[in-house]
Order: structure tokens, then C-alpha cells, then sequence
């Protein structure tokens, strides 16, 4: 059965994209309170508690998962729904299937990864990466073409890569003298306070997911992304820290440094304007239509350079609520409706839907520099340590003792 299915099940597989890059972003975004919160311990050395958040934030991200994977086992009448054939919907389905597990990787993988990065641990998870890459790839070819299980073995796959990174994070948070001030052993301080770190939680999850509108240029937004938790990651740290100044300083070197990459990557796309679409198809009528929306997506780059940044700004600074109200105005009371307007209205086509998109993201772009500029950085400091102080908790009280560091 799987055979049949394998090779056709390639555009099955790749059909509920979307909806499963939504999902994820819900659970990333879901966990991007322990952003927050680990960069402004750590700057603040209150090494104890990076570990706490950490577990708090697993704890809360596996219980956001289970409904998640409910609506994973539901794939293939939602794809229906949706519009797909049985046909399509069933294969797909049936890669999602082996998706499931990867949901709880990600859950717990998450908090983990801006546990690390809020000590600026960057190295060993690469390396873990890059290793956990070659086994993929190797297994992958086992259990797909030698032991035959198609679509269901390559999704399978890939949910036991994402554990074998979690494993291998873990067992190094464990083990290194590194992270030995911060990761205390397991504590039931993981339980406490989850109502108010779902709010916190809850409003990233819709910042990051209205974030992700228009994805057209995702290859170099990926650059932005890096900025991204880099601003988050050293300005927590210097609010954490109690330094205004040094947090005010990253937020400009990041967010220039950042701009100056996509304008210039922005260049070179309209000076290859003409040849540019031939990296994924032939043809004149599709070479010269591409030519045609290159200057808008040479614009939504510099718009791409700087608005991720200036949300790593606001995750670091704890403004996720306030973002999510601005990503909500700015994407469907302005950027959709415009998009409409220009596009039915008006008769523009894809240029009036995607400038009226680009509308929406400018307002938003506008909003956060706007604000970013007139940011009390020295009252930032203060909110930063009332929220410490909020979710320090005075007893801790140890769940396994047994891997605790004795030093």
C-alpha cells in the first residue's frame, strides 16, 4: 500500500503545508515566553530560574500539543473540507500521520533551544544539527526505500530526528559543566504559575502566527530570523542585566546590520530581475511576470529586514501582547482589506493584493520603529525586574535530586 502511494504521494505530502507550518508556529510561538523570560534572568543572574522556565515552558507546550496532534488525527476530513480530493487528502493524511510525535519534539525542543541561546550556547546545537542531518538522511533511505514504508516512514523519520535533537540537547544541558548553574535538576516549580505564563505565551503565538501572511520570500527572511534571536536574545540579557544603554545600543546595531543585508540582497534581486525565475521554471510569460513583481518583492525584503528584528526586540522587551494587537490591525483591518481593494476592486491583480499586504506590513514596520524609538530603556530595566521578581518563586523545591549539580 505504501508503495502505491509513494509516488504520488509527494504533492499529498506538500499539500497541507500551510496548515502544518501554522500549527508549529503555534507551538513556537506558544514557547517564546521563555525567551523572555531566560534572556532577562540571565542578565540579571538568576541562573537557577532559566532551568524553571524551562521546564514550565515544556510543561505548558506538551499540554498545547495534545489538542494539536487531535487535529493532526483529523487530517484527512479537514484537508476534505478544505476543498482537496479523498485522494490527495489521503495521502497527505497519512504523512501527517507520522507527524505526531514531532509535535511534542517540538514542544520540548523549543523551550530548549532559547534555554541555550539565552546563554549564548550556539555551537553544540549546531553540531547536533548537522549530526542528526546525516543520520536523517540515512534513515530516511532505509526506511523508505529498503523497508518500503513510503510516505508514513519518511514522516516517521523525521519525528524521530527531531527527538534524537532533543535527546542529544538535553543529555548536553545535563552533563555540561556550562550549564551547570542552570539547570538545577527537575522541580515542581514547573506546575506553578502556568495560568499567567499561557497568557504571556498565548499572546506570542498569535504575534508569530500573524506574522506569517506572506511568505514569498521565506529563503532570505531566514536571515532575518537570526537577527531575530539575536536582538531578542541580547537585549533581554542587558534589560536582565540592568544595563539600558548596552540594550538600546543592540537594538541599532542589530536592526541596521539587518537592513543593510536585505537591501543590498534586495539590489541584487532587481538586477536579476529578468533571470531570476529560471532557478525554478522555463518560459518567457513566466520569466517576464516574475521581472514584473520583482520590485515589490525587493521591497517586502527591506520590509522583512527590519520588522523580525524589531519583533526580537519586542519578545526580549516582554511586549508580546502589545505586538499581537499591532500584527491583528495592521494585517486585518488594513493589509486584507487594501489587498482586496487593489486587487478586485481596482482590478490589479496579484500586484494589488500583494501591495496591499505590503501596506499592512509597512504600518506595522512604522508602528514598532516608532515605539522602539520612544522606548524608556531605563524603564524598561525596572519592568524587566518587577517580571523577574513576579516569576521568581522563594521555595524551590527539587522533583529529582538525583541529577541535581552538587557543586
Amino acid at each position: 500500500m505504501w508503495r502505491q502511494i509513494n509516488t504520488r504521494g509527494v504533492d499529498g505530502a506538500s499539500t497541507p503545508t500551510l496548515y502544518r507550518v501554522l500549527i508549529r508556529k503555534i507551538v513556537l510561538g506558544m514557547g517564546s515566553a521563555v525567551e523572555t523570560l531566560c534572556g532577562q534572568a540571565f542578565g540579571a543572574h538568576k541562573y537557577d530560574m532559566l532551568g524553571v522556565y524551562l521546564q514550565r515552558s515544556a510543561v505548558l507546550l506538551t499540554i498545547t500539543g495534545v489538542p494539536l496532534a487531535v487535529i493532526y488525527g483529523f487530517s484527512e476530513p479537514i484537508l476534505v473540507f478544505m476543498g482537496q480530493s479523498p485522494e490527495i487528502a489521503r495521502a497527505a493524511a497519512i504523512f501527517v500521520y507520522g507527524l505526531i510525535p514531532q509535535i511534542f519534539a517540538y514542544a520540548i525542543n523549543f523551550p530548549i533551544q532559547k534555554y541555550m541561546q539565552a546563554q549564548s550556547i550556539v555551537l553544540p546545537s549546531a553540531y547536533i544539527s548537522a549530526a542528526t542531518l546525516v543520520l536523517h538522511v540515512l534513515l530516511s533511505w532505509v526506511v523508505v526505500y529498503k523497508v518500503g514504508l513510503g510516505l508514513l516512514g519518511a514522516s516517521l523519520v523525521l519525528s524521530i530526528s527531531w527527538w534524537v535533537i532533543v535527546a542529544a540537547q538535553f543529555a548536553y544541558i545535563v552533563t555540561s559543566p556550562t550549564c551547570r548553574h542552570t539547570w538545577t535538576g527537575f522541580t515542581w516549580q514547573a506546575f506553578a504559575g502556568l495560568w499567567d505564563f499561557l497568557k504571556l505565551s498565548a499572546a506570542s503565538a498569535v504575534m508569530l502566527c500573524l506574522e506569517s501572511c506572506m511568505t514569498i520570500s521565506g529563503w532570505v527572511f531566514m536571515i532575518s530570523v537570526g537577527f531575530n534571536a539575536a536582538a531578542s536574545v541580547r537585549v533581554s540579557n542587558e534589560l536582565g542585566a540592568g544595563n539600558p544603554k548596552a540594550a538600546y545600543f543592540s537594538v541599532w546595531v542589530v536592526t541596521i546590520s539587518c537592513a543593510i543585508i536585505s537591501a543590498i540582497l534586495a539590489v541584487v534581486i532587481l538586477c536579476l530581475r529578468n533571470y531570476i525565475s529560471y532557478l525554478f521554471t522555463e518560459g518567457e510569460v513566466v520569466s517576464n511576470a516574475v521581472a514584473d513583481l520583482c520590485p515589490l518583492l525587493a521591497i517586502t525584503l527591506i520590509l522583512n529586514g527590519i520588522q523580525p528584528v524589531l519583533s526580537g526586540v519586542a519578545v526580549g522587551c516582554g511586549w508580546q501582547q502589545f505586538v499581537a494587537y499591532v500584527n491583528i490591525g495592521c494585517y486585518y483591518i488594513v493589509g486584507v482589506p487594501l489587498g482586496v481593494l487593489l486587487g478586485f476592486v481596482f482590478k490589479l491583480g496579484v500586484k494589488g493584493i500583494w501591495g496591499g499586504m505590503l501596506g499592512g506590513t509597512c504600518m506595522q514596520t512604522a508602528i514598532l520603529v516608532w515605539v522602539t524609538l520612544r522606548t524608556d530603556w531605563n524603564n524598561e530595566v525596572e519592568e524587566a525586574q518587577k517580571r523577574l521578581n513576579k516569576w521568581e518563586d522563594k521555595k524551590k523545591e527539587p522533583l529529582l535530586t538525583g541529577i541535581r549539580d552538587n557543586n
